[in-house]
């Protein structure tokens, strides 16, 4: 799917509502549809200067309408030292998945990667829409696919790893890449003891300086 440009003068007010009809995994699918009624979830804003880029809602987000609403939330709030209400006070925390709806199950109840038609359409344009962010958190392979590139290393353990390089790039906004909060990655926090050790403290003074100041 062609990616949609941003729109000159886009209101990000405008493009958060039509966003929230969006219909296009059941109206204009790739593959099979969406297996259930579209409930896009997004928090985006004009003043937030963090993003947290992720992966697609889960089956407690696509219930309640409210992201990382379960434990693996609660790993990414411990990561980043926010409480729940500094984690969804949207004007200081933009959320914005690489799918917007929850993208369903396979056959052995894992979730299925995000849909493939939301970046394309959605995701230059909510960017172009909040210029204030100054450090993106890609969360998974695909967020770390898309919003790092060709640049991403080989394999998420070696792209997390590089973080040091992350935090001297000129680039802005900046990018750093972590591994999905969920406890299927129990095993690999234990292999990388130096994620907490080393990244988390430098993670949280970025997170602090950008929404407690």
């Amino acid at each position: 799917m062609m990616e949609m440009p941003a729109k000159a003068g886009e209101s990000l007010e405008a493009l958060a509502r039509a966003l929230r009809a969006c219909r296009i995994c059941v109206e204009r699918p790739i593959g099979a549809g969406l297996p259930h009624a579209p409930n896009p979830i997004v928090r985006v804003s004009d003043t937030a200067r963090l993003c947290i880029a992720s992966q697609a809602a889960g089956t407690l987000a696509h219930a309640s309408s409210i992201p990382f609403n379960d434990r693996s939330g609660d790993r990414l709030r411990g990561w980043l030292d926010l409480s729940r209400e500094e984690f969804y006070d949207f004007s200081r925390v933009a959320i914005v998945p690489m799918g917007f709806c929850f993208p369903g199950q396979d056959a052995t109840g894992g979730d299925l990667p995000p849909r493939r038609e939301c970046a394309p359409a959605w995701r230059s344009r909510i960017f172009a829409a909040m210029p204030r962010i100054e450090l993106i958190l890609a969360i998974g392979q695909y967020a770390q696919a898309w919003h790092i590139g060709p640049a991403r290393k080989r394999g998420l353990t070696a792209t997390v790893a590089a973080w040091r390089e992350s935090l001297s790039e000129a680039r802005r906004p900046m990018i750093l890449p972590l591994p999905h909060p969920s406890w299927r990655n129990n095993g690999w926090l234990k292999r990388n003891p130096w994620f907490e050790a080393e990244f988390l403290p430098e993670l949280r003074q970025q997170v602090r300086r950008l929404t407690k100041t």
